[in-house]
């Protein structure tokens, strides 16, 4: 073969190959779409859903409430879920706890489930809606809540995202999970009595800094539900928005991190019964004296002084309300990115992520509004949106994780910041946080005083 022949193979060859890889890029690449979120038809069906739609509503005599938990730690090691991929767990630091409170006023009943868990997946979700049915087919609301711990089991997330990247999936660990769940629902619907219901927030500001920007703005306060019955024995339901990172990532034992051990002190002293529900946990980090289990330990005691110390709010839930529904969620095209201005193309986000079950469940009990999101929303908006509330005469508390998971829900004005939150998990951005902040803000003006 003469030079000329072998250069003009070579020139085919590699005309080949830059064809190849071009159409790989036009099928898998796509550019960011930076059009107005306003504009955009998804974002409108939403707004008017919203506007049109009618939630169950009752008003009983009196509250009815019962809590119970259940032990769903594997008798063998799983994968831990958090941060990286780091195979599995090398001992047990903490049992994995599912637990539930079970509230009635003689007319609806709402349940929640709170896992100790990274997120719940909306697989897992609907295995466990589905093992519930025979059991609790008059419950008009299932919440969904999760500590966020980052040193908690796999297993339960299916597709290749879950397989190379979040613990594996494995069927039984999701069996496990979901008798687990109906065991400590039934254990809750056993000590159903009568309860009064409180409202608590407290100012735990020293504890929680935001992740991005120095000084910045965060959500400092633990808000409770308190559940009391006649005879002494009380529960609370509680969030707080510092992420459940304590822990270090080379760290090899299952553990609930932070939430775990405030959990345990308030049981050992105040409270017969507590689940921590992660609150606003985006762009929230803790702020620990280190990161060994007796440090985080200290933090979970100092959350729980300042939590006992420092309440700047309270009220009574004297009226047996409930009203309960959930608002399916239209979002924008999948923005996950791998550039500024590129993202990969839907399909495959999809087929990487599967389904992310977009949605918020909105709850009303008595003076105290719920909301339950699907998005990791960040703490910064809280203030508006608490501040709207107060002006209705209501409390506000909002939880993550309710069984679907759609990424971060950040201030538009970082999106373009190289911060992990608003770049590989900011999933269906630009635009979701005036999304987010416009949506719930409209949810609480749309509520009665």
């Amino acid at each position: 073969m003469n030079l000329n022949k072998a250069l003009k193979l070579f020139g085919k060859i590699l005309l080949g190959i830059f064809l190849f890889f071009t159409l790989i890029a036009l099928a898998t690449i796509a550019r960011v779409d930076r059009s107005p979120i306003q504009e955009q038809d998804f974002y409108k069906q939403t707004f008017q859903e919203l506007e049109t739609k009618k939630f169950p509503s009752s008003m009983g005599e009196n509250w009815l409430a019962g809590w119970g938990k259940a032990n769903m730690t594997p008798s063998e090691p799983v994968a831990l879920v958090g941060y990286a991929p780091r195979g599995k767990y090398e001992f047990v630091q903490d049992s994995s706890f599912v637990k539930s409170i079970l509230l009635s006023n003689g007319k609806q009943q709402i349940a929640w489930l709170n896992y100790e868990l990274l997120i719940v997946h909306p697989y897992l979700a609907k295995a466990v809606e589905e093992g519930l049915k025979s059991q609790f087919p008059d419950l008009d609301q299932l919440i969904f809540t999760a500590t966020h711990t980052h040193s908690g089991m796999g297993g339960y997330i299916p597709g290749p995202l879950g397989k190379f990247a979040l613990g594996g999936f494995q069927q039984t660990t999701v069996d496990l999970m979901v008798a687990k769940s109906l065991e400590a629902l039934q254990n809750a619907e056993k000590k159903l009595d009568t309860v009064s219901i409180s409202f608590r927030k407290a100012d735990a500001a020293e504890l929680v800094a935001n992740r991005f920007v120095k000084d910045g703005p965060t959500d400092p306060f633990v808000r409770q539900l308190i559940f009391s019955k006649k005879g002494g024995e009380k529960a609370t339901l509680l969030t707080y928005s510092a992420h459940a990172t304590c822990l270090s990532s080379k760290f090899m034992g299952l553990s609930g991190d932070y939430p775990y051990y405030l959990m345990q002190e308030m049981e050992a002293n105040n409270f017969d019964f507590a689940l921590f529900a992660a609150g606003t946990v985006g762009s929230h980090r803790p702020l620990p004296l280190g990161n060994s289990p007796e440090l985080i330990r200290q933090y979970a005691l100092s959350l729980d002084s300042l939590n006992r110390m420092k309440m700047v709010g309270f009220s009574t839930d004297h009226l047996a309300l409930i009203e309960s529904g959930r608002l399916d969620l239209k979002l924008r095209e999948p923005h996950l990115r791998i550039s500024d201005n590129l993202r990969i193309r839907p399909w495959l986000f999809d087929y990487l992520m599967g389904d992310t079950n977009p949605h918020l469940d909105i709850t009303r009990i008595g003076n105290t509004l719920l909301i339950a999101s699907s998005g990791e929303i960040s703490g910064v908006f809280y203030e508006k949106w608490e501040k709207l509330a107060n002006q209705k005469g209501l409390n506000l508390i909002i939880t993550t994780f309710n069984g679907g998971y759609i990424g971060y829900i950040t201030p538009d004005d970082l999106y373009d910041e190289h911060y992990h939150e608003v770049r590989e998990t900011n999933w269906y951005g630009p635009g979701n946080g005036r999304y987010f902040d416009e949506l719930i803000s409209r949810i609480i003006e749309l509520e009665k005083p």
